[in-house]
């Protein structure tokens, strides 16, 4: 990161001596041009690219920006430069009050969102149109005395567009290579998922949607003074957000650098069909480019153009694990100190963790759960078994914060977690995997590991967590897959990685859903030994799980859930004898049905129980 900060630097510093260069004032405010779409297009990325938000609005607050430095210039008499950072106060709070509405509500994602901040345009249009900001006519900049910062007022206007491009490339830099970007990255890939490891979704997409809307005013406020006349109907329009994703789109929305590929490439294509009298030639060919990169490099010139680079460095040799990472032999001592940090005294064994009391969760009259009441206790695998749809899931997904309960209390070490957020619970020392893997797609395995722990229990540092999220890697066999995508690896590897994440938060209390369906008898025998190995750890472990003999082999208690209501619970032996349980999996003995052999009806029963225990 150092090093792109310095390349940053250095050509901003390289850029800044063009004014003194002697340049006809053409080509200057052809290069504004370019660093004002930069500009723009760089902080729209830093919500929509990174987080996957796309805003429709970034013309809002470029406006808020515009109208913020002509009102503050012309009515108050305030320099030019001092209402710089106002604009970007005020375009950020707009910003930021707008996502916070929108934010809460979890419905509006997506093209939502997109529709959302649409009309939040118009709306920030008509206000400014129909009070004293604005009031129809638009205001006139002609008389702001333009700052003497270059040689000429060109030159003035390109150092402004220089200054307001670096510092936006800075800020995406910076949050790229940081905790937040990481954050954002996987709100983009799976913002549930990212919640739940321990990724606070909401207080990080405020913030990108505050500091993308304060840099788009930052432009806006410079390019006010530069058209010297601000008009709603010019500032506000579809055609501006619009030509800034187009722009981000085309560089690539996953890289700090691709808005800046995209819009020097659109600006200077549009504005040398322009000067050959060939605009809408231009603005056809910029549309067919678009349309050609979608379909054919969708990952953005620049995002794909680093593809073919790295195939190419790669493909003679795997990349290299840290040392430490290279004996899958010796990643369980490696490893042992890291867990040894969730671990209590052997002496706390057996003291209630987890405790649910009457808890119920319902999906629009669907009754999931009906007043489930059980305890998780230190040190033990507690199995969580039923027939398909009895709840044991939806357990898991209420306890880890996925979903909030209905009603009912989930205390953890003694401390409700019930209704609190799902980054707070993991962040509390709870983790789980998924059913059906649910990695971040567009990460890959080593970042995939890494991420909870930095969010998770941990909380650890970049480098630290990507050192702890390699001997994860080995103690779990995928060392090998590190720097692969997860659309790469088959199932057995997917399931492996979601044990690696799960571990890598340093959970006190581990919840495994279904981790072993799909699996063949010898990647079950693997994933047998490798929960063995955590739980000789000392971790606590909750596992929902079909397979018998994997419940049998592991488990200390079990719960049996039947439509949303705790069964039986107990010594696993002893819970699957009993007639009730083996009525939930197997169905009723049919003795009204075959009432001249009585005896052989209930025979079933125990043989049946027998065939579940050793299943």
């Amino acid at each position: 990161m150092k090093r792109a900060f310095l390349i940053v630097l250095a050509a901003g510093a390289g850029l800044a001596v063009v004014p003194w260069l002697g340049l006809p004032a053409f080509y200057e405010s052809i290069l504004y041009l370019v660093l004002h779409w930069i500009a723009l297009a760089t902080s729209w990325n830093l919500l929509s690219g990174y987080s996957g938000y796309f805003s429709f609005g970034h013309g809002a607050f470029f406006g808020i920006g515009m109208y913020t430095t002509a009102t503050l210039a012309t009515r108050f008499d305030i320099p030019f430069l001092w209402t710089l950072p106002a604009a970007a106060v005020v375009a950020a709070l707009v910003g930021a009050l707008l996502g916070a509405v929108a934010f809460r509500v979890q419905a509006v994602r997506a093209e939502l969102f997109s529709l959302l901040t649409l009309a939040a345009t118009f709306v920030v249009a008509t206000i400014i149109l129909n009070t004293p900001i604005d009031g129809g006519p638009g205001v006139y900049m002609s008389a702001v005395a333009v700052p003497q910062i270059g040689p000429t007022a060109a030159g003035t206007f390109y150092l402004l567009a220089l200054g307001a491009a670096v510092l936006t490339v800075l800020a995406a830099l910076a949050v790229y290579h940081s905790r937040f970007g990481t954050g954002l990255f996987a709100i983009h890939d799976d913002e549930d998922v990212a919640e739940v490891m321990g990724v606070p979704t909401y207080r990080y997409k405020l913030g990108a949607f505050a500091l993308s809307s304060g840099l788009a005013g930052v432009v806006g406020g410079v390019h006010a003074l530069f058209i010297s006349y601000v008009t709603t109907g010019d500032t506000f329009t579809i055609a501006m957000p619009l030509t800034v994703v187009l722009m981000a789109v085309l560089g690539g929305t996953r890289h700090w650098a691709g808005p800046i590929v995209g819009a020097t490439a659109i600006t200077l294509l549009l504005y040398a069909f322009t000067g050959g009298d060939s605009a809408i030639i231009g603005k056809g060919l910029t549309g067919l480019v678009l349309i050609a990169v979608i379909l054919f490099m969708p990952q953005g010139l620049l995002g794909q153009a680093l593809k073919w680079w790295s195939a190419r460095r790669d493909a003679p040799a795997a990349p290299a694990a840290p040392a430490h990472a290279e004996a899958p032999a010796a990643s369980a001592h490696a490893a042992a100190p890291v867990a040894a940090a969730s671990a209590r005294p052997a002496a706390n064994a057996g003291e209630v963790l987890l405790r649910a009391e009457g808890v119920r969760k319902s999906f629009k009259g669907v009754h999931a759960l009906r007043g489930v009441s059980l305890e998780v206790r230190r040190g033990e695998i507690l199995g969580l078994l039923g027939p398909n749809g009895s709840g044991k899931s939806t357990f898991i997904n209420v306890a880890s914060g996925h979903y909030a309960v209905t009603a009912g209390l989930i205390e953890f070490e003694g401390r409700r977690i019930s209704g609190i957020p799902a980054h707070r619970i993991a962040q509390g020392g709870i983790a789980r995997t998924y059913q059906i893997p649910r990695p971040f797609a567009h990460l890959t395995v080593l970042e995939n590991v890494a991420l909870p722990a930095m969010f998770g229990a941990a909380t650890l540092d970049r480098q630290t967590a990507e050192a702890e999220a390699w001997q994860w890697l080995a103690f779990t066999g995928l060392t090998e897959r590190a720097h692969a995508l997860p659309a790469d690896l088959n199932l057995h590897q997917r399931k492996f990685l979601e044990f690696a994440r799960a571990l890598a938060s340093r959970p006190q209390v581990l919840m495994l859903d279904e981790v072993l369906s799909g699996l063949t008898p010898s990647e079950i025998d693997e994933a047998v030994a490798l929960i063995r190995r955590i739980r000789d750890q000392g971790a606590t472990i909750v596992f929902v799980e079909h397979v018998m003999r994997a419940v049998m082999a592991l488990c200390d208690r079990i719960v049996v859930f039947n439509r949303g209501e705790v069964l039986a619970e107990g010594a696993p032996h002893d819970v699957m004898q009993r007639p009730e349980v083996v009525s939930a999996y197997l169905g009723q003995a049919m003795e009204e049905q075959a009432p001249v052999a009585p005896a052989s009806a209930h025979a079933v029963v125990p043989n049946a129980g027998k065939e579940l225990a050793h299943a």
